[in-house]
């Protein structure tokens, strides 16, 4: 469908240098590596780019509770936090540390999400690579995530009056707080490919949400013949009969087969070619990061969505300034990475057979899918 004006870019410089702690996954630079990356290729001019605002306080409560707010303002202005608070909302932990920016950045994360929301009104892509932080709960941060952007930006878009959103998610772990925001509402459908038996340990093939969500757990190993044949034949379709009047997409990087924090085997064209398919099916598109912890492969992965939604071509080989940035990255569990990920943006397409256990949960959804959804 022809969007009304040219894709936009939302980033921030709060995540440049910031980091969860050196021992924690999100210790690598991210967002700052898809901006520089796409500055070197020459694909992100000015016109295209906003600089993400802070989420106020009263936006953050249409979801998150104010003592929980509290709580966290509080952490990172002491930088510690009370028993009390650690054991209530989840914070100061090892997978939810106490760092000088964890209030500011998921607000900026999530503020870059509500202004997308704003820019796509009357139609367009936004693009926030620092948001889908889809973990978090109301009260709670769970799994590295504060706040949850992607609920904050589903609900103001039906506060913009839509009836019909679709939300499809790619990250390899399930998107746990947002089924839970909206299990059962009407006119949400909830897409999830994850990977099966990995944390958060929900989003089974049997949960549907209350007859608005479509889990399709992935088995370890999965190719990417394996995730053409599911977006083929279940993601695309799902969204198609939604009949969407925005697609918000969470593009979690952590999918690939070089990720440490999942056993999946897909190429960077995955992702790709699920941007470039779902923003054909609706004239509202928001992407969304996500998860994601090689520093390589999100880098090269985020600068990818940009080109597909610009329509970009991608380079066979990186041109010297951007080999220097991925080059320049360091890594505790890598000192430096195989060529291709710092010569090429492209990985090589990671084909195989489709499994005996994907066509059986493919056939499985399917019937679900003319049912229920």
């Amino acid at each position: 469908m022809e969007q009304a004006s040219k894709p936009i870019f939302i980033g921030s410089e709060i995540y440049r240098g910031s980091s969860y702690g050196i021992n924690h996954p999100l210790s690598i630079p991210r967002v700052p590596t898809v901006i520089d990356l796409c500055n070197a290729l020459g694909w992100l001019p000015r016109a295209q780019y906003r600089n993400s605002p802070q989420a106020k306080i009263k936006s953050l409560r249409v979801f998150h509770t104010p003592h929980y707010l509290e709580a966290l303002q509080s952490a990172e202005h002491s930088l510690k936090v009370t028993e009390k608070d650690r054991l209530l909302y989840n914070i100061g932990t090892v997978s939810n540390p106490v760092f000088p920016e964890m209030f500011r950045r998921p607000a900026t994360a999530a503020g870059g999400s509500l202004l997308a929301t704003d820019l796509i009104k009357n139609g367009g892509i936004a693009y926030n690579p620092g948001g889908g932080t889809h973990h978090g709960m109301p009260a709670r941060a769970n799994g590295f995530c504060y706040l949850n952007d992607p609920v904050l930006a589903i609900k103001a878009l039906f506060n913009q009056g839509l009836e019909r959103i679709a939300y499809v998610d790619i990250d390899a772990h399930h998107c746990d707080g947002v089924e839970e925001a909206f299990a059962g509402v009407s006119g949400i459908l909830l897409v999830s490919t994850h990977e099966e038996r990995r944390w958060p340990f929900s989003g089974a093939i049997e949960d549907n949400a209350g007859g608005v969500a479509l889990n399709i757990p992935l088995p370890k190993n999965t190719n990417d013949t394996e995730f053409y044949a599911v977006l083929e034949k279940l993601i695309l379709p799902a969204v198609i009969k939604h009949r969407p009047e925005a697609i918000v997409l969470q593009c979690g990087a952590d999918a690939v087969l070089e990720d440490p924090l999942s056993g999946l085997a897909l190429s960077n064209n995955a992702h790709w070619r699920t941007v470039s398919e779902l923003k054909k099916i609706s004239s509202r598109f928001l992407v969304l990061g996500g998860g994601g912890y090689n520093p390589w492969t999100v880098g090269r992965l985020w600068a990818g969505v940009w080109a597909t939604l610009n329509e970009y071509p991608v380079p066979d080989v990186l041109p010297a300034p951007a080999q220097t940035i991925l080059k320049s990255l360091s890594w505790k569990r890598r000192t430096l990475p195989t060529k291709n990920l710092y010569e090429t943006l492209s990985d090589p397409q990671r084909c195989g057979n489709v499994r005996a256990i994907i066509r059986d949960r493919i056939a499985t959804l399917q019937t679900r899918l003319r049912r229920e959804i």
